[in-house]
């Protein structure tokens, strides 16, 4: 008999772009399970990471917090266990719990096995720290909750997909009045870090070789910091690497529908909801010098649905979300309480059509962006703000994330200018856009109790365009 209470279910990819989906505009159909999907359930279709980087875009996933706050402000600061997080809290509440696949919260330097208490509350547990760094497209190799190895056949998403539907079978055969909430991390589309490629499964890549090509790589040279490649090649290492890439998101697309008739079968589709989210995009170094870790749509916005349980039939959302917005949803679904520690809020109210709800939601987003990148961004619906920290430091120096000094380095008109190709940051017409949108930024810093920066300024140049209405800079 199914449990009366809903199950839960992450799919989460690594590295994703938006526009990778049909609901997003790709002209591919690599994703009709997930279109599908986001069309019959909920299309969160403007949903943005709080932090483009792996792992403390996990640590806010997983404790509803900024990474800040949780301490998680690079891919060497350990989690922080103490904290309330999604695997405590629906094992609290009486939820079978379980993990698969990529972690990346264990501690740094260990690519395997993750220590016990380092696990978040999940009681099944066959995973990886850093699975880009111990497996291969055809190598998958995870570590159970007793840290024993399992090598896995087949290509790596579709490892780690037969492990999950094992797992649910299970579940039914053995508890099937018991809710499950499960957590699958794939490292898809995440590029093969010791070959700096994307290896799509054999003949995925073929199909989308000399295919389309998302504009604003079709525009934007190679990043002078990404020194292997010519400066002047166009997209970064798109034209070599994105057939790989479409590849990647093709096959998980296709374990995604997997998933799905599994649970259909189990005669659980109906009363589990599904979250599909990414940690972060991918710009193939052409904002930085590698593949994420800057304020621009290709690294910061995901693609996002909801499926199952309420969210079934409950349209396309049109606020902006965050990536910390989503485990108060999955909590909030569930009936469970959330805590008082997350700084994110839930989205079922605006599912519900909730016009309180939908009046006080928030109209920015707020990213802390670490590393190759220090710095903060705010995204309003029309217009995107960037700062970079002048002094910045590397990533193993013990930093907390805290900014002295900010500079006011990009403004995005992203009504007229939807791929960041305009910089408007140094034009005099747009002087009350930066001030308004550094007005929310520092509002969003004290909010989480960042200290207050000081902001430099850019030189600003007359130019000929018209001055932008205060009207037009609150949008």
């Amino acid at each position: 008999m199914p449990s009366a209470r809903p199950n839960v279910l992450v799919f989460f990819t690594d590295q994703q772009r938006h526009d990778t989906t049909g609901v997003h505009g790709c002209p591919l159909d690599l994703t009709p399970n997930f279109d599908r999907l986001a069309r019959t359930g909920t299309d969160v279709h403007y949903s943005f990471t709080c932090q483009p980087v792996c792992g403390p875009a996990r640590a806010c996933l997983q404790t509803g917090t900024y990474a800040t706050t949780n301490g998680t402000v690079t891919n060497t600061h350990p989690f922080n266990p103490d904290l309330p997080n999604l695997g405590t809290c629906f094992r609290d509440a009486g939820y079978r719990t379980g993990y698969l696949g990529k972690y990346h919260l264990g501690p740094h330097g260990v690519d395997g096995p993750v220590p016990r208490k380092l696990r978040a509350g999940y009681d099944d547990w066959l995973a990886a720290n850093v699975l880009e760094f111990t497996s291969d497209a055809y190598r998958t190799r995870l570590w159970d909750a007793d840290n024993q190895p399992h090598d896995l056949p087949g290509y790596r998403a579709d490892a780690v997909t037969d492990a999950l539907i094992r797992k649910l079978d299970a579940q039914h055969r053995n508890n099937a009045a018991e809710p499950f909430f499960y957590f699958t991390s794939y490292i898809e589309p995440h590029h093969q870090n010791h070959v700096d490629g994307y290896p799509a499964p054999d003949g995925y890549r073929q199909r989308y070789t000399g295919r389309w090509c998302p504009p604003d790589l079709a525009a934007l040279p190679t990043h002078p910091d990404a020194t292997d490649r010519p400066a002047t090649s166009v997209g970064g290492n798109a034209p070599a690497q994105l057939d790989g890439y479409f590849g990647m998101v093709k096959r998980l697309d296709e374990a995604l529908g997997r998933v799905c008739d599994a649970l259909k079968s189990l005669g659980q589709l109906e009363n589990t909801v599904i979250l599909f989210t990414s940690d972060h995009g991918c710009h193939f170094k052409t904002r930085n010098g590698e593949y994420k870790r800057s304020g621009h749509e290709s690294s910061i916005r995901v693609p996002t649905l909801l499926h199952g349980g309420p969210f079934t039939g409950g349209g396309r959302v049109q606020e902006l979300v965050s990536l910390v917005d989503l485990p108060a949803t999955l909590l909030n679904a569930a009936g469970i309480e959330v805590p008082e520690t997350f700084e994110g809020r839930s989205i079922l109210p605006l599912v519900r059509g909730d016009t309180a709800a939908k009046r006080d939601w928030p109209d920015d987003v707020y990213v802390q962006i670490s590393e190759a990148n220090w710095g903060r961004a705010v995204r309003t619906k029309r217009w995107k703000y960037i700062t970079h920290d002048p002094d910045a430091r590397s990533w193993g120096s013990g930093f907390t994330g805290i900014h002295a000094r900010l500079v006011e380095a990009e403004l995005y008109d992203l009504q007229e200018d939807p791929h960041e190709l305009v910089n408007l940051i140094g034009w005099d017409s747009h002087s009350g856009v930066r001030a308004v949108m550094r007005e929310r930024l520092l509002n969003r810093m004290q909010a989480l109790g960042e200290p207050q920066p000081e902001i430099i300024e850019p030189e600003v140049a007359p130019n000929a365009q018209r001055r932008v209405s205060p009207d037009e800079t609150r949008a």
